[in-house]
């Protein structure tokens, strides 16, 4: 337990420290694009739905808080919070079509579901069409916070990022989250042990949604734009490589997939133009190949092997049991006899 909170106290004052290292507007996309991938794989990784259109969710939020910040006037904070309650929304609706159905078929409605908003999107006037919308102002945060500058504008998207990512670790390690595990692993048995399975999915598409429409809202303000991008299914298709690529079920993996997409498509787009979907589908199908538990989870297997023989040779016995460890490199134990 120690060991964990050392560890996320130094992810902290890495965090802290980024925006005075690194160009900060790409850590801040790498923020937002990581807690999509964090929201998407709440869906996926740990209920056991893929969803093709989660790209909508993104761009509904986007869009929410540039109108309601350009033609309402709202603080950036109030913006957020409608976006993501639209989102939110918008995931109720979607998934109690969707989750009537399960598998390739749950995927091909919400593909089919997102390209129809995606055309409304398209049409509608307020969205800009495929000019899209520019010029979102950031505002002042709480009144006070001047999001114009962009060092305050990493530190108030660091926060939302570390919120978000608090409230999925906290509902995965929840009995929710223990029985969302338990419809992924067996939903016959769940049905059989009284839950109501449909119910729990759609919670969970719900959570997911909203928590994606958080990250859409502040990239929005980011980027200060929201195009007709943010809600196409190559988006969808992008957080699906991102969670797959940092490890799929896996707390911090989605976090590393996006890091590493965005980075590559940030270091490499000018340099090998449209060749970066080659370079980056190339080192997908190396990780598939070579880590089938993504980055993050080979490593975290990588890291419970080396500590976990750390401990197994310095465990003393039990009481109860007598041997010694005659040799550096294990030690069987023999049941004393009475």
């Amino acid at each position: 337990m120690n060991r964990r909170f050392l560890g996320y106290g130094a992810l902290l004052l890495i965090g802290m420290a980024a925006p005075f290292l690194f160009y900060p507007t790409m850590i801040m996309k790498v923020l937002c694009f990581g807690l999509f991938a964090c929201a998407f794989n709440l869906l996926i990784g740990y209920t056991g739905l893929l969803s093709f259109g989660h790209a909508v969710f993104l761009g509904t939020s986007a869009y929410v808080v540039g109108y309601s910040t350009k033609s309402w006037g709202l603080p950036p904070e109030i913006a957020i919070l409608v976006a993501v309650f639209a989102s939110a929304g918008l995931g109720f609706v979607f998934g109690s079509l969707a989750i009537r159905r399960q598998g390739i078929y749950f995927a091909m409605i919400t593909l089919a579901l997102s390209q129809m908003m995606y055309f409304v999107f398209l049409q509608a006037p307020f969205t800009g069409g495929e000019d899209g919308m520019h010029g979102i102002p950031r505002g002042r945060l709480l009144g006070l916070v001047d999001l114009s500058s962009d060092v305050n504008m990493y530190y108030f998207v660091f926060g939302i990022f570390v919120f978000g990512f608090w409230l999925i670790r906290r509902i995965i390690h929840s009995p929710f989250g223990e029985i969302l595990k338990a419809i992924r692993e067996n939903e016959a048995r769940a049905i059989s042990l009284g839950y109501d399975v449909n119910r729990y999915k759609l919670m969970a598409f719900v959570l997911s949604a909203g928590l994606s429409g958080l990250a859409g809202g502040t990239k929005a303000l980011v980027f200060q734009f929201a195009t007709l991008t943010d809600a196409h299914w190559h988006t969808s298709g992008e957080v699906v490589l991102m969670t797959l690529l940092g490890g799929l079920g896996t707390v911090f993996g989605p976090l590393v997939g996006a890091a590493t997409v965005v980075i590559l498509q940030n270091t490499l787009a000018d340099k090998v133009g449209s060749m970066i979907t080659v370079i980056i589908g190339s080192i997908f199908v190396l990780c598939v190949l070579l880590f089938r538990r993504g980055v993050a989870g080979e490593l975290a297997a990588l890291y419970k092997n080396v500590v976990g023989g750390r401990e197994g040779k310095t465990q003393r016995p039990r009481e109860g049991w007598t041997g010694s460890a005659v040799t550096s490199t294990t030690t069987v134990p023999t049941q004393a006899k009475r």
